[in-house]
C-alpha cells in the first residue's frame, strides 16, 4: 500500500511540475509578444524646427505693433515698414534669401506673448522690453537689444508742466498690461506722489486722451511718444519732459527650446551692427566682398571661413541681410533718425565707438 501511495504521489508531483512548466512557457511567449509589440511600434513624429517650418511656408511671420510710426506701420500701399520690421526682414533675408518674404501680424501688448508661445508667429519684433520675469516665466528668449530706450512723459506745451515733480496729483494715461504701467506706479509710490491713472488698450488711445485734454500727461517709451506725436493734428503743441524713469532695452523675442532659431535671429541683428562698425553698407557690400582686406569683413561675408554652416544657413546669409536691408545705422536713420519724420538722435543707440551702447558681438 505504501508503494502504491508513493507511486501516486510521484505522478501528482510530475503533473504539477508539467503544468508549471507549461504555464511558464506560455507566460514567456506572451511577454515576448508584448515586448515585440512595443519594439515594433512606430516612432513618435519628430517636431519640426522653426527654420524648417519657415522654409516650408516660404515666409517669416512676425508679430509687430498695431501701427507705431518708425517701428512698424503700413505705408500708403499697405506694406509694413519700420525699424522693427527691418529686423524681421533681416531674418527673412538670412533664411530665405528674400527680405520681403515676411508677414506682419499686428498684436496688442496683451496678445503678443501668447501669439509667440502658441506658434502663431515665428518671432516678435514689437518694441518689447527685455526683463528678468519675462525671461524666467514666459518660456521665451530675448535675442538681443535693437533699441535702448527709457520711459518718458509727453505733456501739452502750454500746460505749465516742466518736470516730473509737477505731475504729483496729475491724471496720466498709459497702455494697460505693460511694464510702463508698473514703472509708473513704482516711481510715484517711491516718491510719495499721487496720480489718477487711466489705462487704455493701446498707445494710440492713450495719446489721444492727452490730445483731447482728458489726461495731463501720457507715458510710454520715449521713442514711441515721438512716433505717436506725429499722428496729432498739431504735434508742435506737445513736448517731452526731459527726465526718464526706467531702462527699456527693446529687442526681438523667440520661443525657448529652439536654439538654432534663437541664434539666427540674434546673429541677424549682430550682422547689422557689425556691418555698421566695419563700414559695410547696402551700397558698397559688393565692393567690400570683392576687395576688403579686413578679416572680420571676410568672415562676415563668407569670403573666409564657414560660420554660416553652424547656423544651418547658406554662405550668402549675411550678404543678403546687408544688401537687402542695410546695416544698423542705415535702418535707424531711415526709420527713426535723420532720414525719417521722427528725427530721433542716436543717443544710447550710437555705436560703442561713438559713445553709445550698440556693440556688435564678434563674428569669429
Amino acid at each position: 500500500m505504501k508503494t502504491k501511495k508513493a507511486i501516486n504521489f510521484i505522478f501528482k508531483l510530475a503533473g504539477i511540475t508539467l503544468i508549471s512548466m507549461l504555464t511558464f512557457v506560455s507566460c514567456s511567449k506572451k511577454a515576448e509578444a508584448e515586448t515585440s509589440s512595443v519594439t515594433m511600434a512606430p516612432a513618435a513624429e519628430t517636431v519640426k524646427t522653426t527654420m524648417e517650418i519657415v522654409k516650408e511656408r516660404g515666409k517669416v511671420i512676425v508679430g509687430v505693433t498695431a501701427g507705431v510710426p518708425g517701428y512698424s506701420a503700413p505705408d500708403s500701399e499697405g506694406k509694413w515698414q519700420g525699424f522693427d520690421v527691418d529686423l524681421a526682414k533681416a531674418v527673412a533675408a538670412a533664411v530665405l534669401g528674400d527680405a520681403e518674404a515676411i508677414e506682419c501680424r499686428p498684436l496688442s501688448a496683451k496678445e503678443r506673448f501668447t501669439a509667440l508661445q502658441s506658434g502663431e508667429i515665428d518671432m516678435l519684433s514689437r518694441v518689447t522690453t527685455w526683463t528678468a520675469s519675462r525671461d524666467a516665466g514666459l518660456g521665451l528668449n530675448f535675442a538681443g537689444v535693437n533699441y535702448y530706450d527709457g520711459q518718458g512723459f509727453m505733456v501739452a506745451k502750454d500746460s505749465g508742466l516742466k518736470s516730473l515733480a509737477d505731475l504729483d496729483g496729475a491724471t496720466i494715461a498709459v497702455q494697460a498690461g505693460t511694464t510702463t504701467e508698473l514703472n509708473l506706479s513704482d516711481y510715484f509710490r517711491k516718491n510719495g506722489w499721487t496720480l489718477e491713472l487711466i489705462t487704455f488698450e493701446n498707445n494710440d488711445q492713450a495719446t489721444a486722451a492727452l490730445e483731447a485734454g482728458r489726461a495731463d500727461a501720457v507715458t510710454s517709451d520715449q521713442s514711441q511718444l515721438y512716433a505717436l506725436r506725429t499722428k496729432f493734428k498739431n504735434p508742435e503743441n506737445f513736448v517731452m519732459l526731459s527726465e526718464v524713469i526706467s531702462k527699456e532695452p527693446l529687442g526681438p523675442v523667440v520661443r525657448q527650446g529652439d536654439d538654432q532659431w534663437f541664434d539666427i535671429v540674434k546673429w541677424a541683428l549682430m550682422v547689422m551692427i557689425n556691418a555698421e562698425e566695419y563700414g559695410v553698407t547696402s551700397a558698397n557690400v559688393d565692393e567690400m566682398k570683392a576687395s576688403s582686406t579686413n578679416p572680420n569683413v571676410k568672415r562676415m561675408l563668407s569670403v573666409e571661413g564657414k560660420l554660416y554652416e553652424g547656423f544651418g544657413l547658406e554662405a550668402d546669409w549675411a550678404y543678403n541681410i546687408i544688401k537687402q536691408v542695410g546695416n544698423y545705422g542705415e535702418s535707424f536713420d531711415r526709420t527713426l533718425g535723420a532720414g525719417s519724420p521722427l528725427k530721433i538722435e542716436r543717443g544710447y543707440n550710437a555705436l560703442w565707438t561713438d559713445g553709445g551702447l550698440q556693440y556688435g558681438i564678434p563674428l569669429r
